[in-house]
């Protein structure tokens, strides 16, 4: 059912009627130091308490925390260049004032503030992504994360030199904020939601960015495509010269649940949706939403298998991930309406024997949010499914949500699967996601990380806000569900397409980046973009990125391709309309609306 109606912070008073005795007996997570593991989990056939420790990687300090600063510079150490590594960290700062601190963030690491608002935790200092590990390239700066943070930059402008999968949530820069490594090489981001910077954004040699519901007190240029919903301060609409996609307001938004302390309690928040939203959540008073204590959180540990998470559910319990890798036998199982399955740390999920890592039932208000999921190496059919095949509810009051979760396919290792993630429930929403299939790393090539499609779109009414799918050996996205709408979409074709055969779909040369299907009558998109670059035979040709039927209802805004360097070409942007990329150069070919 629906989330009951809130006026600030309140606590649940549908979740504790399905919890378990034992659930309502657990201990408070105790709110000190450095956390240490727990016991092993309870078999699955026990009765699981709720609540728990956070484990070994989850880093808790207080202003008064002694070598603050010696430990944030042992965990970079660990993480700088660690980009398909196991280790995972959670950096979490109780509310209050820490002075000279330069938190360099690296894989794999989260850094976010325990108040229940930005301004709870401070920073005099910075939080620093740069590209030092790599020659100062920031093209590969994945899979971090700051968010729940107020900074003001020693320099006066904090550096966030990220790529994709490095989402900056809730955040409040007393200053600037300089999206480009030191020296403005390479960079290909990004994400803001849900942030405050009260300086100039720079995004210099940022390829591409996407900003929602925040405030910014300046934007200073643009490189292909910057798109922007809900932000005050955002330039104004303008593209293709300057590429800015602007929209006042986005559509339906709900910021992700966070960790947070009231008191010596941990809990979990989880802010309420917004229709037509502009601005932050947070500022104006105590933020809208739903709080749950952690009573009602199953605390899981990475040796914590399918059976254990799923009888906590079971149970009625949410689920915390706490940081590490957890190999899966059967998915996890998502049944009860208004679930909650928060990751820290980027934990992660492998389905080891071709199992899909997570199903989601045809149910309200489900959250799922900061994890990764990596492909094992038995392929599996699909990696994540919302809503079963045939999903037919209503869920317009109560969306599930899908928010800062990650697919891998191959990098860290060789995995397969068909699908990485189909959305078949109605009025999901995708926002932000990476949905990778690994051009580099370990265990790739054409069949060895074999990916058809990455996002397939069944459910009507579903909404995509920073939709970021790369190199699979089919669509990359294929939309069939009614009244679809993507606010920022970016893409690259797979490297490793051996030659034009390989990629030949019919008549037409290449699978589309972002395919609508014949049937669908109600479509828009705003600010796409999709690169080529055809790594193993640059004579490659592309008909379009972008494909769709030519109705009324099914319009774009705002769409892009590039070859990168000329290794490719794109013969037109959608279907047989737009010039095809000019050749060596990377300026773009553009279409600023269709039909």
């Amino acid at each position: 059912m629906p989330l009951p109606p809130t006026h600030g912070t309140t606590e649940s008073t549908s979740g504790p009627s399905r919890r378990t005795v034992l659930a309502t007996m657990a201990a408070a997570l105790p709110a000190s130091g450095l956390l240490a593991l727990g016991s092993s989990p309870a078999s699955a056939a026990d009765a699981l308490p709720g609540g728990g420790d956070l484990g070994p990687n989850v880093l808790v300090f207080d202003p008064s925390t002694p070598g603050i600063q010696g430990t944030l510079d042992e965990i970079f150490r660990k993480q700088e260049s660690a980009q398909f590594d196991t280790g995972r960290y959670a950096l979490l700062f109780k509310p209050g004032t820490y002075n000279g601190l330069n938190a360099q963030i690296g894989f794999y690491t989260s850094i976010a503030g325990l108040g229940l608002s930005p301004d709870d935790t401070s920073f005099n200092g910075d939080v620093t992504v740069d590209a030092g590990w790599f020659n100062g390239n920031a093209t590969q700066n994945f899979w971090r994360s700051a968010e729940n943070l107020a900074l003001t930059p020693v320099s006066g402008t904090n550096r966030w030199a990220v790529a994709q999968a490095a989402p900056f949530r809730r955040m409040h820069i007393r200053g600037g904020l300089n999206l480009a490594p030191d020296g403005y090489g390479w960079a290909s981001g990004g994400y803001i939601a849900d942030s405050r910077i009260d300086g100039e954004v720079g995004p210099y040699s940022q390829q591409q960015w996407y900003t929602r519901d925040s405030s910014v007190g300046g934007w200073t240029n643009a490189v292909w495509n910057m798109v922007f919903s809900g932000v005050e301060g955002a330039p104004a609409q303008s593209f293709p010269d300057p590429p800015y996609t602007t929209l006042d307001t986005t559509p339906v938004s709900r910021e992700k649940p966070f960790l947070y302390l009231d008191g010596a309690d941990y809990k979990v928040f989880c802010p309420e949706k917004r229709t037509n939203a502009r601005g932050t959540t947070w500022g104006s008073g105590t933020p809208r939403g739903e709080s749950l204590p952690l009573s009602q959180f199953y605390v899981a540990k990475p040796d914590a298998g399918a059976a254990t998470l799923n009888a906590a559910l079971d149970q009625g319990l949410h689920l915390l991930l706490t940081p590490g890798v957890y190999h899966l036998d059967a998915p996890i199982e998502v049944k009860n309406p208004n679930t909650v399955v928060l990751g820290l740390g980027y934990a992660t999920l492998i389905p080891d024997n071709g199992a899909t890592a997570v199903k989601v039932a045809d149910v309200d208000g489900v959250r799922l949010a900061g994890f990764l999921i990596d492909a094992g190496t038995v392929n599996s059919a699909t990696l994540l499914e919302v809503g079963p095949d045939g999903a037919s509810a209503d869920h317009s009051a109560n969306p599930t949500t899908v928010q800062d979760v990650f697919v891998r396919i191959g990098g860290a290792g060789p995995g397969k699967a068909t699908t990485s993630i189909v959305v078949n429930s109605n009025h999901a929403i995708i926002d932000h996601t990476w949905v990778w299939r690994a051009d580099h790393g370990a265990g790739t090539g054409w069949e060895t990380n074999r990916a058809d499609y990455g996002v397939i779109v069944n459910g009507d009414n579903v909404l995509a806000t920073g939709l970021f799918v790369e190199h699979f050996n089919k669509y990359d996205v294929q939309w069939n569900g009614e009244n679809g709408k993507t606010i920022f979409f970016q893409n690259e074709k797979a490297y490793d397409a051996p030659d034009q055969a390989s990629i030949q779909n019919g008549d037409v040369k290449g699978w589309a980046a972002y395919k609508v299907a014949d049937s669908v009558t109600t479509h828009e998109g705003w600010g796409l973009g999709s690169y080529c670059n055809y790594t193993a035979d640059p004579g490659i040709r592309q008909d379009h990125g972008f494909e769709a039927p030519v109705k009324p209802g099914v319009t774009f805004h705002g769409l892009l391709v590039v070859s990168l360097g000329g290794m490719g070409q794109y013969e037109h942007v959608i279907n047989g309309i737009g010039a095809a990329t000019s050749g060596s150069d990377t300026v773009p070919s553009t279409v600023v609306s269709f039909p």
